[in-house]
């Protein structure tokens, strides 16, 4: 369409701005972003004070580029305070804050330019629902369809932001609702095929996402859904009491039951603590292309950074394949997720972001204390200054967070207040508000009946973690350097000698000195901020500059002591694991190899080396049955010597007292390597024992005669 019948009008009237507009909005329609976004900059150059130029741009930036989108709606409404669309976009961005009472203000300003605006009352309805007002919930939607009582239109709208608040099965009843208005909306019949496959309900999801991929060849959303269901169709199925889980077939046969442990382990633990009804099967997929993980959890590509995503019934993952180099612990990440299934489903879905966000934090927190967000060095920079969100709008800080920074702090923030609120007011309050919300009572009033008032929560919060902060690391001297940005090492030296347990001054010296490569002068302020922060968990603690500099020095002993510190502290300190692990083997120290290869497979199970190694250490402690386990997943990566690594687990069935699986592992064996003479002689001991061992009894034929 944008070559046929756009384009010959871009070359006659290049000046022409609606053209522009209108291309702008074709893109936004195909969800192609980054083109809706050149479109409408090209109409900006042409009329810059056009509102409408400025509410499209910030639709077409509103995803990746968030910042962005809030400045280029702030320009449509400063050329035009009354632009109801803009208005529209702003009061949408409220209601995903959970911003309320600021959504309906905002809504009464579009009322006021057209009191009859089908959105505006549809938006009403929505905040009616998410408030348990079902009178005026049906009344606003009444009124939004005033003049078209079929429009197809409103209900969509209504049920859309419902499932953008995890509302997946209301949201579907309106889209329903939508579709019986007008079988044909696409826009009812996408949102309802993703609300059946975010709810488990896979058959009638799937149907629908090919019904609109039928009709609209060219519809993104459906095309992506109806490749991905190819690809998911070829992932193995494993299943575990109250557990579907999908994943890669080669992945399946690595880690594939570990993960199950974890995820069954998750659900018998938190079920009970929570006392939640688990008896609907979970269904956790699990992608090795991150691709497909974002389609499957948004419909487009993008959603880099998401580790996973619960809708309640349904968890999406991340696999250790699809994140690079630096992959994070999938453990913990299972762990959290499924965090978010117990206490969704125990609310059915109507928690705010913040506490469902919160308590899946802290209970990683609970179960290891190197997962999940901790305090840090930055964390406690930012809650001493303005940083900090009052738990009121906490849910907002998820949504457009000024850097990745913010966005992980938010996360540490709202677990800080599920800390705060189980200190205060004990864990049964905060079961109690769970159950109150469940009963679709408002968090605000659940809150209020079981701990305290929202602003006293605000001021009170605020309090607890700034005194929090202050108790962190109390020794180091955290006062703000007054040197310039570009300060060289010797002015670096010299301050720090009248603030020797400054922490930002000896970590910037210290940063200094690596990048020159004097290793041995970085030593000395990196041990005394080891001493001044010995808790660090961040990334760049002291411990793993350290190891660095030890390593460059070729201390071994203190190299392998920071990387044991590094890895007490971090649990995704894959380098820390496998120089520990290095170390361990030419050591021939079995148990801290162990160890450390059980940490490494919790981050990347996808290292065949990994699975050697723990399989060699296994068997040298005698613990055959992770051994054996090692060796099956060794062997589900194509390992360079088959040969060896089958006649190794053939050698351990046979002692485990499995013949019959040790013969075929050992037939395996010699398939690849025919003349392997240890291959061979196993094979003709299982044949001798075999041989003499006493036939079963034979049983009487069966006869029907008297």
């Amino acid at each position: 369409m944008l070559n046929v019948f756009f384009k010959p009008v871009k070359t006659r009237l290049p000046d022409y701005v609606e053209i522009y507009l209108a291309c702008g909005e074709l893109a936004l329609s195909k969800h192609d972003y980054e083109l809706a976004a050149e479109e409408f900059r090209r109409a900006e150059k042409l009329m810059p004070l056009h509102p409408e130029v400025h509410y499209g741009l910030a639709r077409a930036l509103a995803s990746n580029q968030p910042e962005l989108a809030g400045e280029a709606l702030e320009k449509a409404l400063k050329h035009n305070p009354r632009h109801v669309n803009s208005l529209l976009l702003k009061a949408n961005h409220f209601v995903d804050a959970e911003a309320y009472t600021e959504a309906d203000g905002v809504i009464q300003e579009v009322l006021a330019v057209n009191p009859v605006d089908p959105s505006a009352w549809a938006l009403r309805a929505v905040i009616a629902h998410l408030n348990n007002d079902r009178d005026k919930e049906q009344a606003s939607r009444d009124r939004a369809l005033e003049h078209w009582t079929t429009n197809p239109a409103v209900d969509a709208l209504i049920g859309r932001k419902l499932s953008q608040k995890y509302r997946f099965r209301e949201g579907a009843v309106y889209q329903q609702q939508a579709l019986a208005f007008d079988q044909s909306y696409l826009a009812a019949k996408i949102q309802l095929a993703q609300d059946l496959l975010r709810l488990g309900q896979e058959e009638e999801g799937w149907r629908l996402a090919a019904e609109v991929f039928d009709a609209d060849g060219y519809h993104i959303v459906a095309h992506n859904l109806v490749q991905l269901k190819q690809e998911l169709a070829k992932f193995t199925t494993l299943r575990a009491d109250g557990l579907i889980v999908r994943m890669d077939s080669r992945e399946a046969g690595i880690y594939g039951d570990r993960a199950l442990t974890v995820l069954s382990r998750a659900r018998r633990h938190l079920g009970t603590k929570y006392a939640t009804d688990l008896e609907t099967p979970v269904i956790v997929e699990i992608f090795p292309q991150q691709q497909d993980f974002a389609i499957r959890t948004f419909g487009l590509p993008g959603g880099a950074g998401f580790l996973g995503v619960c809708f309640g019934n349904v968890i999406t993952v991340n696999s250790p394949a699809s994140q690079g180099e630096n992959p994070a612990n999938w453990e913990s990440v299972l762990w959290h997720e499924f965090c978010h299934v117990v206490t969704l489903r125990k609310t059915q879905n109507r928690m705010p972001r913040w506490l469902s966000e919160g308590i899946s934090v802290y209970e990683e927190r609970q179960e290891n204390d190197t997962w999940g967000q901790s305090m840090t060095p930055r964390y406690r920079q930012m809650i001493l200054s303005d940083a900090l969100t009052p738990v009121s709008r906490l849910s907002g800080a998820f949504l457009r967070p000024a850097s990745p920074l913010h966005l992980q702090f938010a996360y540490y923030e709202a677990s800080l207040v599920v800390e705060y609120l189980i200190e205060k007011f004990g864990f049964p309050a905060l079961q109690q508000v769970l159950d109150d919300l469940g009963k679709g009572i408002s968090i605000v009033d659940a809150l209020q009946r079981h701990t305290a008032s929202q602003d006293f929560l605000d001021k009170e919060f605020a309090k607890y973690a700034q005194q929090h902060a202050m108790e962190w690391a109390a020794q180091a001297d955290w006062k703000e350097p007054d040197l310039p940005p570009d300060a060289d090492l010797a002015q670096w030296v010299k301050w720090n000698e009248d603030h020797s347990d400054n922490y930002w001054g000896l970590q910037q010296q210290a940063k200094l000195l690596l990048s020159q490569q004097d290793w041995r002068a970085a030593e000395k302020p990196l041990l005394k901020l080891a001493t001044l922060v010995p808790q660090d968990r961040s990334a760049t603690n002291a411990f793993r500059m350290l190891a660095t500099v030890y390593q460059k020095l070729g201390d071994q002993p203190r190299e392998e002591a920071m990387w044991k510190r590094v890895a007490e502290l971090n649990s995704a300190a894959h380098e820390a694991y496998q120089r520990l692990m290095d170390f361990s083997h030419s050591k021939r120290d079995w148990t801290q190899l162990a160890t450390n290869a059980q940490r490494m497979l919790a981050v990347n199970p996808l290292l065949p080396a990994t699975h050697r190694w723990l399989a060699e250490a296994a068997d040298q402690r005698n613990d055959r049955s992770t051994s054996i386990t090692a060796y099956r997943s060794l062997l589900a990566m194509d390992p360079v010597d088959p040969a060896e690594s089958h006649f190794q687990l053939a050698q351990l069935l046979y002692r485990e007292s499995q013949p019959a699986a040790a013969r075929r592992q050992v037939l395996k064996s010699l398939e690849h390597a025919p003349d392997y003479r240890a291959a061979l002689s196993l094979l003709l001991q299982l044949q001798q024992e075999r041989a003499t061992e006493t036939p079963p009894e034979p049983t009487a034929a069966r006869t029907d005669a008297p």
